[in-house]
């Protein structure tokens, strides 16, 4: 999907029809008074006071239908600037306009304001020539916003839209859009029962609904269990760490402003853990270590919190209490190259069992700014020399296609970040791998080395899966909801034809299946057989089983997969195969 603020031709097109919105809605509602109408990723909108007039479904045609006239009058878009005293006086009836002159620059003598037609804004500019180049929009969405996005301030309507060069791109952004609504793991996590979100509970904190948490502990074991195969030894942790543990990994100076408020027990200040290394450090550090128990690789499926600010918070996407799937690797300098390749052959394979083309993957090198003025990295030239040069190297070495970004490190070390092509929408990023040189050193850990020296081991942060929370937001929008049967909450649902005559013999096969592990339910209600099948499709159940005379005389099962009108009949041990290769395969 394209990023109407990113793309230079867009932005301006897209900047000139929040003006030709205003005029609309200025035409329609003349009471009408205007905040700001920004250039967004997603297209423009404009937050207008409409006194007590809230807009509703009935409003948008008759705005489009008047911005389609404002664009048809063809009206040129002129510049003016004028002083700020003449602003202030133009916009003396406008407390909004007011207000942006009024924080403008001390030194401000100049101010720039576009006018078409009968309507005139202040603005920064650039514009579109005329109106005409106008027509092609969309009015997308609506909503209330708070003024200057205070909660004490008034509320103002916020109406979105997006404005292309041709009704071709339009017609396809539209459809784009469209999709994206139907993958939207929100409304998917709703119809399939995986979560709920409760203010009462707080913002950003999922609840996890029986199918989620069957999802949730699929994910977790799989991952686990494939960690074990790869040598990797599981912890698990407090969710809580002392002040002094994240001051003496730095977090506290590095990261602080992104953790909830500290809290004092006992005389202790304690803090919700935003991550898990420095537990795991901790970890490394109650022991003695020989460089021949190295690389010691510790996991551990664990509850992190963050804080987001309330408006960011997006379902599973962007939360403020997630479950991170996360790894530490102590390893000698020698070993560095080793682990991470083969850190990232691990990515590979869990992204491959989850159909997950990898041949689209990006490869980002995340490197520190040398010249950054702030105090957002570690002071150490030799440390951050030698660990990016050495994951420049294994890339090289692994013939991966990687392009290298400035000041995207984290605080102790760059880090490759492996970003993932979704169905709809940019690259995002899932898996990462860091190297850190520091770390090690703030926790004074130690290897014996071969000549009985005290060495500082090098550590590998690595996430494959990140957080499972946002890991299940991708699959829902990556599948539609149409999850494999291996990853599916509900596997089978078997509806027998009529109660009277078939409930027995579905009773049985559902035990049957039940104590061989299948996520199995037995729709018995008096309902219509139709009625059970359309919900088994909403529910999207990969298998739905109909079982009736025929069945029941043969001892036979009949299904149905997700979305097919087909129905396959096998023998009772030859439908236990199939389930059984769909699920060793991941299909």
């Amino acid at each position: 999907m394209v990023n109407f603020k990113e793309n230079e031709e867009l932005n301006k097109l897209n900047h000139s029809c929040a003006h030709l919105l205003a005029q609309a809605v200025k035409h329609l509602y003349p009471e009408a008074k205007f905040w700001v109408g920004p250039v967004v990723d997603e297209g423009f909108y404009y937050d207008i006071d409409l006194g007590d007039k809230v807009i509703t479904e009935e409003d948008i045609p008759k705005i489009e239908k008047e911005m389609k006239k404002c664009a048809k009058d063809n009206k040129l878009i002129k510049r003016h600037e004028i002083s700020k005293e003449e602003a202030l006086e133009m916009f003396k009836d406008d407390p909004y306009k007011m207000d942006l002159i009024s924080r403008m620059d001390e030194d401000t003598t100049v101010i720039s304001c576009y006018s078409q037609g009968d309507f005139t804004d202040l603005c920064r500019g650039p514009h579109v020539e005329s109106t005409k180049l106008l027509k092609n929009f969309k009015l997308t969405k609506f909503s209330g916003a708070y003024w200057k996005g205070d909660k004490n301030n008034k509320m103002l309507q916020r109406i979105y839209g997006v404005c292309f060069p041709t009704p071709e791109e339009l017609e396809e952004h539209l459809k784009e859009l469209e999709e994206a609504k139907e993958r939207d793991h929100r409304k998917l996590g709703k119809e399939m029962g995986i979560y709920m979100i409760s203010d009462l509970i707080g913002k950003g904190m999922p609840l996890y609904l029986p199918n989620g948490y069957t999802l949730w502990r699929t994910l977790q074991n799989y991952i686990t269990d494939k960690e074990i195969k790869y040598g990797y030894q599981h912890v698990h942790t407090p969710d809580v760490g002392t002040k002094q543990l994240y001051e003496t990994s730095g977090h506290w100076d590095h990261y602080k402003e992104n953790m909830f408020p500290a809290m004092e027990v006992d005389g202790e200040t304690y803090v919700l853990r935003p991550m898990n290394c420095p537990h795991h450090m901790v970890i490394f550090g109650s022991d003695i270590h020989s460089y021949r128990d190295l690389p010691l690789r510790i996991a551990e499926v664990a509850n992190d919190f963050r804080y987001e600010a309330a408006g960011a918070c997006k379902g599973l996407e962007r939360v403020r209490a997630m479950t991170q799937n996360d790894s530490h690797i102590f390893c000698r300098p020698d070993q560095v190259e080793e682990e991470f390749k083969s850190v990232v052959n691990l990515i590979m394979e869990v992204y491959s069992d989850f159909k997950v083309d990898v041949s689209k993957f990006e490869f980002r090198l995340s490197l520190r700014d040398k010249n950054s003025k702030t105090n957002k990295y570690y002071d150490d030239d030799e440390m951050w020399d030698k660990a990016e040069n050495a994951l420049r190297n294994v890339l090289k070495e692994m013939k991966l296609d990687f392009f290298e970004a400035k000041d995207e490190a984290a605080f102790y070390g760059p880090k490759l970040d492996v970003l993932v092509k979704p169905a709809v929408g940019p690259a995002v990023t899932i898996p990462t791998v860091q190297l850190d040189f520091l770390l090690p050193k703030n926790f004074e850990l130690s290897y014996i080395d071969e000549n009985g020296e005290k060495k500082t081991p090098v550590v590998i942060h690595r996430a494959i899966l990140g957080s499972i929370d946002r890991f299940m937001a991708f699959l829902l929008e990556e599948t539609k909801g149409n999850l494999p049967l291996w990853l599916a909450p509900k596997q089978i649902n078997i509806i027998p034809v009529n109660n009277e005559y078939h409930l027995d013999y579905a009773k049985d096969v559902y035990n049957k299946l039940l104590e061989l592990g299948y996520r199995v339910e037995l729709d018995d209600r008096n309902e219509k057989l139709s009625y059970k099948m359309r919900e088994s499709q909403i529910k999207k159940i990969p298998l739905t089983l109909i079982l009736g005379d025929k069945e029941k005389d043969a001892k036979e099962i009949s299904y149905r997969k997700y979305s097919s009108k087909e129905t396959t009949t096998l023998k009772y041990d030859e439908f236990i195969d199939y389930l059984n290769k769909r699920i060793e395969s991941k299909d």
